[in-house]
């Protein structure tokens, strides 16, 4: 609609890349979740409790620490500080290879499976926030 009083002529808008890219781009930054939030926590703290997780909830827990370890792997490599702290580096691959793993099927094998991948997420948790890659813990 014409703003009355303007008379300068406006060029066409041109969009930064191609409305695939656009649409991808849109798409990761909607689905984007941020590397540590209260929910990474929660989720290390009720693997690792006294309680053993029910064999439907070893696979939700599995998915959810699996992201956030991830998050984090990813989080290390970017600010290179795996490339300055042996421990971080060794955390990173020891987080790749438990999320290469498949969740056991035997009920007592998957919830080691878990709560070793929480020990990892903990650990590389503690580290970042160390060498100050986050600010603090949420």
């Amino acid at each position: 609609m014409p703003v009355p009083g303007w008379n300068h002529p406006v060029r066409e808008a041109v969009l930064p890349g191609t409305p695939e890219g656009l649409g991808r781009l849109l798409e990761k930054v909607q689905n984007w979740a941020p590397y540590v939030d209260g929910l990474l926590l929660d989720d290390v703290a009720v693997v690792l409790d006294d309680h053993v997780p029910d064999e439907d909830e070893v696979a939700e827990h599995d998915q959810r620490l699996r992201g956030h370890l991830m998050r984090l792997e990813n989080l290390a490599v970017a600010s290179k500080v795996d490339q300055r702290d042996q421990e971080v580096a060794h955390l990173v691959e020891r987080g790749r290879a438990l999320r290469s793993q498949e969740l056991p099927g035997d009920h007592a094998q998957a919830v080691g499976h878990i709560r070793r991948l929480a020990w990892t997420l903990n650990e590389l948790l503690e580290l970042l926030v160390k060498h100050q890659c986050l600010t603090d813990e949420p």
